[in-house]
């Protein structure tokens, strides 16, 4: 009767053990795809947040891989596809990035472009002009979409650049440009 028992239980934790091993590893796939589609090519993404935001779209220059692993960190063996843009003009700093991930590399991507959004606003030095943009850029992840959005056109007639009031205004600006951009892109991925 007690190996009986005891038999009960020990196959009753396998049971458990196997089951926890299954919903960890589903729980993971699903939290990396769930509610998002996966098969929207991130230029037809780009292209909807510069039909948004139109004449406001600055980015007009494709930024090259080599470059794109070099200061951002997401190196290609990190994605199948990639969209990323910034203005030809070095001293704007509108960019706007999406990068569909391979399987199992979204959050290093996103740590990636976190580091780098870490640098560019603790360390790199910024025209007045573009602190707003710097300090409103977000990062936000659909699925296997990870999304670097820094942007914010023309900020002329916002409060006085280098002020406090100035600041606010322009990162306030910027908050609101990049949370169109992010609506437009999880608009066209979710399910």
């Amino acid at each position: 009767m007690k190996k009986k028992g005891l038999t009960g239980v020990l196959l009753a934790l396998c049971i458990a053990a196997l089951a926890g091993c299954g919903s960890a590893g589903q729980d993971q796939t699903e939290t990396e795809g769930s509610g998002y589609r996966d098969d929207v090519a991130t230029s037809d993404l780009q292209a909807a947040v510069a039909d948004e935001l139109g004449e406001d779209y600055w980015p007009d220059t494709d930024i090259p891989a080599e470059y794109l692993s070099e200061a951002y960190g997401v190196t290609e063996d990190l994605y199948e596809e990639v969209s990323a843009q910034m203005p030809m003009i070095s001293g704007n700093v509108d960019t706007l990035i999406i990068v569909k991930a391979k399987e199992g590399s979204g959050q290093k991507v996103e740590d990636a472009l976190n580091a780098y959004k870490e640098y560019n606003t603790t360390e790199a030095l910024q025209y007045p002009s573009n602190i707003g943009k710097v300090q409103a850029a977000q990062i936000k992840t659909f699925g296997r979409y990870v999304c670097f959005v820094q942007l914010g056109a023309d900020m002329d007639g916002l409060a006085d650049e280098g002020t406090e009031e100035g600041d606010a205004a322009a990162i306030k600006h910027c908050e609101q440009v990049n949370a169109n951009a992010l609506s437009v892109i999880e608009g066209m991925l979710t399910r």
